[in-house]
């Protein structure tokens, strides 16, 4: 059947990818709204996509040590994850302000069983070109993301029902269509003491730094671009994330395939750090936009290489502990950002405040150059070609 292939299947996923990370900034995009009708507070607002931040780290974690990918099939867990975000984002709006936090962090929580698990699904497809297929996940994952963005001039209800519904879909699609790979393994089992070696090893420590370099920039620029664009009177916050962002996943992948992951993660970290620091010259100037699609373009392209560097670095009894820590600390690095980005947005504005991004990506691209002699003979996938 050609559904079971691995070319349909790679689609597959990511259509679900697609339609279920749209719950991400759902209820981000509509906070202006939010704000007026419920009368939340800056901070209050702020809190709404943080909380998916830190529902996403705990989710990861929570499944890891109960082994959840080895107890239930990959595709009801796609389902389950997608359906539960939806249900959480549809009794968002009746809950009220009381509610809507805590609700927020159940979607990241569910949204954890969404992406994690749909990339182990797509590498039990793909042996070989796996930077190149991880990077269709990832642009997935992007244009998922951007879809609120494209439909924020409708009303704050319409946008975050428009978003459950299509979230709501992932599920049966993920359930009766989607199934894993002929290379699919099971779980590593979790082990909170490989930590400890994990953070004595150069090679990983410095691999978790760049990702986490990555992660200081990333969230909190999709979360404010928005803001950003509004200040600037210039851009479009779905064709830099969504368009452009997806072009990025998809070339970064291919790049990675090609040249190797730990050129293509510091080669890209330091395109979107220059991007940053460019904006503030750039401000209130022709060049604005097109900068902005280079930057949304960068700053997602070397997204779903690093946890394929961490697994050739790691212990492989214990890759997925490496992969759920690093993938855990690196979202509340996420929200630490999301959380100072605004707020000194309020004291300089916003044309000199994104400059604090470029901080994280040059300093995971010092990282990420240090792989390959940290990494040496014991692991040459990680310094060349996959």
């Amino acid at each position: 059947m050609i559904l079971r292939r691995r070319g349909p299947q790679l689609a597959l996923v990511a259509l679900v990818q697609v339609l279920a990370m749209s719950l991400w900034f759902s209820a981000s995009t509509v906070v202006p709204a939010l704000r007026a009708e419920w009368g939340l507070s800056r901070q209050a607002g702020i809190l709404l996509t943080i909380t998916v931040q830190l529902g996403f780290a705990t989710g990861a974690v929570v499944s890891a040590a109960v082994n959840l990918a080895d107890r239930a099939r990959p595709q009801v867990l796609l389902a389950a994850g997608s359906a539960l975000g939806a249900a959480a984002t549809f009794a968002f709006p009746s809950a009220g302000p009381a509610a809507a936090a805590p609700l927020r962090f159940l979607t990241g929580f569910a949204l954890a069983a969404v992406y994690p698990v749909g990339m182990k699904i797509v590498v039990s497809w793909f042996p070989r070109q796996r930077g190149t297929a991880l990077g269709v996940l990832v642009g997935a994952l992007t244009l998922g993301s951007a879809l609120p963005s494209l439909l924020s001039t409708g009303h704050w209800r319409t946008v975050l029902a428009i978003a459950a519904t299509l979230a709501l879909l992932a599920a049966p699609i993920a359930l009766t269509l989607v199934r894993p790979g002929p290379d699919w393994r099971p779980s590593p089992p979790w082990e909170p003491r490989y930590l400890l070696r994990m953070a004595r090893d150069r090679a990983q420590r410095l691999v978790c730094l760049g990702y986490f370099g990555h992660m200081w920039e990333l969230y909190a620029l999709w979360a404010w671009l928005p803001s950003y664009i509004a200040a600037a009177g210039d851009g479009d916050s779905f064709t830099t994330i969504g368009v452009a962002g997806v072009a990025g996943a998809l070339l970064g992948g291919v790049l990675a395939d090609r040249f190797g992951r730990t050129a293509v993660t510091a080669a890209a970290m330091l395109t979107s750090a220059a991007c940053g620091l460019l904006s503030v010259a750039a401000w209130g100037t022709l060049l604005l936009a097109p900068l902005l699609l280079v930057w949304g373009a960068a700053v997602i392209a070397d997204s779903a290489q690093f946890s394929a560097a961490l697994s050739e670095v790691a212990d492989p009894r214990y890759a997925g502990t490496a992969l759920t820590a690093m993938t855990a600390a690196g979202f509340v690095v996420s929200a630490i950002t999301i959380q100072l980005l605004p707020l000194l947005a309020d004291l300089t504005g916003w044309r000199d405040a994104v400059a604090l991004l470029s901080i994280g990506p040059l300093l995971g691209a010092v990282a990420m150059v240090s792989v390959r002699a940290a990494a040496g003979a014991r692991t040459p996938r990680s310094t060349g070609r996959p």
